[in-house]
């Protein structure tokens, strides 16, 4: 029997009967709402029909848009930052309409007029090259078409890979904004509502680049602004799990005035009268964390690529035996950059023997880079260009703030 989120049923569980609402069915197991409020999963055989409960559809008044307010373009690419409870059975749904959005996030209406497109519903660990290069046409084409500010909700997960690819891929005169949320509407600690009233801040101010914007703390005091290419995800839960690395934020947004106070090194709106598209990337690019007794094979596995990014340790070493294997890609016409497993610092191959074998290998210094960011630049400049100088040039230049000027802290 087919049931819908809403039902009354009755479910047999550890031996005792309980009455509830239906919610869903994941992974095989029917999602059943107690009357004690918790939610448990049953086996679909396990449960009974007593009511099937009228779905009148909700009559809600349209929300009405301040046109004196700048236009901003909301992305949805999945997550959880535009979602809201639906506290008769439980359900998390998503929310992808301008008005649904607005609902959702109280407060926006006074922000912006807003306008929205679902690109993709997707866990954002599914995020792929092709779907990169549909973002970055769709953030083009909104930008063409009046948008003064860019919002993508994300998943968290591979948000800052994300953020990266449309560093590369577009060159924007205002606000591209990438936002998520750690904890789910349902949750008292949810921070979706904070975060997605402090993106739109940012994406109405004088910014003018790709940047995150999460918690700052792990309480409901502020955002941080991080710029797309220097940004990762440090803790696994945390709402203030984002952190720049390698260079300092773009600035704040203190909540809930939603006063944006950007840094003096943050690009400012309209640094460039029109924005430039380049989303052509490469698919076949790999990262690879090296690891002590690594197999020189794991590194010739990657033979049939056209780039390889490695983390290695320290000022980006490789063991002795893993050498050749970098040789051999370059002599195959793969091209490899080196990153550290450090959070902090350049990569240098010219201090011990072992960089400088690597250096003669053919190895591409990564400089500052995060491994994450290097592999996302390699990518975007495989597609650019096919020569080896120009592959090496590409890599050493500072694009989209991905290099910093110097180390942070000395080697």
């Amino acid at each position: 029997m087919t049931y819908e989120s809403g039902d009354l049923i009755t479910c047999s569980y550890a031996g005792t009967t309980y009455e509830g609402t239906y919610i869903t069915s994941r992974n095989g197991m029917a999602v059943v709402k107690l009357g004690s409020g918790y939610n448990i999963g049953v086996s679909p055989t396990n449960i009974c029909l007593l009511s099937q409960q009228p779905k009148p559809e909700p009559i809600l008044s349209p929300i009405t848009q301040d046109e004196n307010l700048p236009e901003i373009s909301i992305i949805s690419t999945g997550g959880t930052i535009a979602s809201k409870i639906d506290y008769r059975t439980g359900a998390v749904t998503s929310q992808f309409s301008a008005d649904d959005i607005m609902r959702a996030l109280p407060g926006l209406s006074s922000i912006a007029r807003c306008r929205s497109h679902v690109l993709a519903t997707i866990l954002s660990e599914n995020m792929k090259t092709s779907i990169w290069q549909e973002l970055a046409r769709k953030i083009y084409a909104e930008i063409k078409s009046g948008a003064k500010g860019i919002i993508v909700t994300h998943g968290t997960d591979t948000l800052a890979f994300s953020a990266a690819a449309i560093s590369f891929m577009v060159k924007t005169p205002v606000p591209i904004v990438f936002v998520g949320s750690q904890r789910s509407a349902d949750r008292p600690s949810s921070d979706n509502l904070m975060n997605g009233l402090c993106s739109a801040a940012v994406a109405t101010s004088d910014l003018g680049e790709v940047a995150v914007v999460m918690h700052g703390t792990s309480n409901d005091d502020f955002c941080q602004i991080h710029r797309g290419t220097r940004v990762r995800k440090m803790h696994t839960s945390r709402r203030d799990a984002f952190k720049s690395l390698g260079y300092p934020s773009l600035g704040t947004v203190s909540y809930p005035d939603l006063s944006v106070n950007l840094a003096p090194h943050a690009i400012r709106r309209g640094s460039i009268e029109e924005p430039e598209l380049f989303d052509t990337m490469e698919e076949k690019v790999g990262l690879l964390t090296f690891h002590p007794g690594m197999n020189p094979e794991m590194i010739r596995a990657y033979g049939n690529y056209r780039g390889l990014v490695i983390a290695g340790t320290g000022l980006g070493h490789i063991s002795s035996d893993c050498i050749r294997a970098i040789k051999y890609l370059n002599e195959e016409g793969t091209s490899v950059v080196m990153t550290s497993q450090c959070l902090q610092g350049r990569v240098c191959d010219r201090v011990y023997d072992t960089g400088r074998d690597l250096l003669d290998s053919g190895i591409i210094e990564g400089e500052d880079m995060l491994p994450e960011t290097a592999f996302v630049k390699l990518a975007w400049v495989l597609g650019q260009t096919d020569m080896p100088d120009e592959i090496e040039y590409m890599m050493q230049k500072n694009i989209a703030g991905e290099l910093g000027r110097c180390s942070t802290h000395g080697a």
